[in-house]
């Protein structure tokens, strides 16, 4: 079942653009003083009959503190199961499994990159990881109303039951062997499995995935942010599917 609240707020210009043609918004709010800027979104909201509320600050109707002067309140989105995810995937699947990042901004910006490079969905943990809250669907700048989200219980047992149903789970890891800059099995099905910011993969995550890869770097540094790491990483299975 999907929670109760994913993307039930949006903020930001091209997250509430984004959301009003996915059909999804029920309800704006919008500053007086911006109504000449946000001319193409208001134009949208009064073509699909969406009511709007003028108001002097936003921010108060807010959750992050840069809202770009627009808050839509939205029909929720679905999350599906794990199963429906892989079933609905085109062949070869192209997913990524966040394992429980904790900087909503973080998981929009990796969202932003997945769409952009071609990858059909997320894996989020329903606990004790960031939610995919307002904070998130600004970061991704639209990119959370076209990929497909499953919840699930444990990162872990997610990872194990993709490998079980075909896709291949490649884990990020700095300490990894194998480079993932020209790791032929990103070009069939794969789950690309990034890691908590600070502390990477857990234990059991890491010792599930079918394949550990790091991203070649030519200067030592300990790790990468985790979303430009999954952005490097969508990305480089793009390539290897052209």
């Amino acid at each position: 079942m999907a929670s109760a609240g994913i993307g039930r707020s949006v903020e930001g210009t091209h997250a509430v653009l984004a959301a009003l043609r996915a059909g999804r918004v029920r309800s704006l709010r919008v500053e007086r003083s911006r109504q000449k800027g946000l001319a193409e979104l208001l134009s949208e909201a009064e073509q699909r009959r969406v009511q709007v509320q003028f108001v002097d600050d936003v921010r108060d109707h807010a959750e992050t503190t840069a809202p770009q002067g627009v808050v839509a309140t939205c029909a929720p989105i679905e999350a599906l199961s794990l199963k429906d995810l892989v079933a609905g995937a085109p062949e070869p699947a192209a997913l990524l499994v966040l394992d429980h990042l904790e900087d909503p901004h973080n998981v929009g910006a990796i969202a932003r990159s997945a769409w952009a490079a071609g990858m059909h969905g997320l894996v989020v943990a329903r606990v004790r990881a960031a939610p995919l809250s307002a904070a998130a669907f600004k970061a991704a700048a639209g990119a959370l109303e076209h990929l497909a989200i499953a919840e699930v219980g444990s990162t872990a047992d997610a990872v194990k039951r993709l490998s079980d149903a075909g896709v291949w789970t490649v884990g990020l890891s700095a300490s990894a062997k194998s480079d993932l800059f020209g790791l032929e099995l990103l070009a069939q099905p794969v789950a690309v499995v990034v890691g908590a910011e600070g502390t990477g993969l857990a234990h059991l995550v890491e010792e599930r995935c079918d394949v550990l890869a790091s991203i070649p770097m030519a200067n030592p540094l300990e790790s990468l942010n985790a979303s430009v790491a999954a952005a490097l990483a969508s990305f480089e299975v793009l390539r290897a599917r052209r």
